[in-house]
């Protein structure tokens, strides 16, 4: 490449670095967004029952600094929409018995390195011997470090702050026991985001087939690799709900719902990985050939777009997607290569790649695997 034809090369390339930070932006800026949509109302919740037990504590118990009465309210209730009042209990009685041991050893044998060692082992085996829970221990321990390393803190007697935590803890689980939470909301929700960015990177990637536009083509290809975030949530918040479930009896019946939003975030995430793949195959696809015809490849990842926006509308709901498996089915009729790009070998090479995605998400919408692979055109 001669010196004047770097130059633009070096500007094209540094715009097209530029978009793609563009774009990763506004993905993160929407993803988190929408984290602080769902977290609005339980923040809002669990603020207000710290600064509630923070003010029985202190007026009505005459604690000049209750410090562990919020924060024994906001351990207990946190940010999140999934408080089952065992949960929430776990973690209060967790707090209590690291603040009381926490109290009785510093005003005992003092504070210092061996006095921590000594108060974590007892707190630690004393909530292992009342109950099984993992953040009750966890909670018990660090509590019970907190206190010890903060012997200055010490108001209203030897067990003031073993007090201030359980009026904070008591506040928790007032809060929780009036705002129940329902197990699948969570998972729903996400699910619903993440099947959405699924059909936006589909009906992205349909225009830039269509008009042969590489950015977006980029777009598209971006927009997949930035919904790892919401993807790997959605599993996550739908495997704890599913866990949770088993151990709480308003959760049993829910079971089977909660296990579906655990298997459709795994189809989710693999259809989205097969698009990535398709995503980076377009590229050269349609810088190719100017005569090569990629509009009904298009058209079929259009069509499939819609079937997936209108999952990703069931899925939030908790409706059958009896319509987006309409939908779906049709256009995986449509997934021929013998009859799509007929005649070139790099059109039908995408109709191939689109199939993968397509019995994904077939699946996700609640065909069998059977029925879902039945659905493409023999090959």
């Amino acid at each position: 490449m001669t010196a004047p034809d770097a130059e633009p090369a070096r500007a094209a390339a540094d715009a097209a670095r530029t978009a793609w930070r563009r774009l990763l932006l506004r993905a993160r800026l929407r993803q988190g967004g929408s984290r602080v949509h769902a977290a609005f109302w339980p923040v809002v919740q669990a603020s207000a029952a710290a600064g509630i037990a923070f003010a029985i504590a202190r007026y009505g118990l005459g604690h000049p600094a209750p410090f562990f009465a919020p924060v024994a309210a906001w351990i207990c209730l946190g940010f999140s929409q999934d408080r089952q009042l065992r949960r929430v209990l776990e973690v209060a009685v967790g707090v209590a018995i690291g603040v009381g041991l926490g109290d009785l050893v510093v005003h005992a044998i003092g504070s210092g390195w061996w006095q921590v060692s000594v108060v974590l082992a007892i707190s630690a085996l004393a909530a292992r011997f009342l109950d099984r829970g993992v953040m009750l221990t966890t909670q018990a321990g660090v509590q019970s470090i907190v206190i010890v390393g903060l012997p200055a803190v010490a108001t209203g007697g030897p067990l003031g702050r073993w007090t201030d935590a359980l009026v904070g803890g008591a506040v928790a689980l007032v809060v929780a026991a009036l705002t129940p939470g329902d197990p699948r909301r969570r998972p729903r929700a996400l699910g619903a985001e993440a099947t959405a960015e699924l059909a936006q990177v589909l009906e992205t990637l349909a225009r830039g087939l269509r008009e042969r536009d590489r950015a977006d083509l980029e777009a598209a290809l971006v927009g997949g690799r930035a919904s790892e975030g919401t993807l790997e949530e959605w599993q996550s918040a739908a495997t704890s709900a599913r866990e949770l479930a088993r151990v709480t009896a308003a959760g049993r019946p829910r079971r089977e719902e909660l296990g579906e939003l655990e298997r459709q975030a795994v189809l989710v995430d693999r259809a989205m990985r097969s698009v990535r793949v398709l995503a980076r195959r377009c590229l050269p696809v349609a810088d190719g050939a100017d005569d090569r015809d990629l509009a009904p490849v298009a058209d079929l990842v259009a069509r499939f777009a819609a079937g997936t926006s209108v999952l990703a509308e069931a899925i939030g709901a908790g409706r059958d997607p009896a319509v987006a498996r309409e939908v779906l089915i049709e256009t995986a009729r449509g997934a021929d290569p013998h009859v799509v790009g007929a005649g070139d070998w790099q059109v039908q090479s995408l109709v191939m790649l689109l199939r993968s995605p397509l019995v994904d998400v077939l699946e996700a919408a609640a065909e069998t695997p059977e029925q879902a692979r039945d659905a493409l055109p023999e090959l």
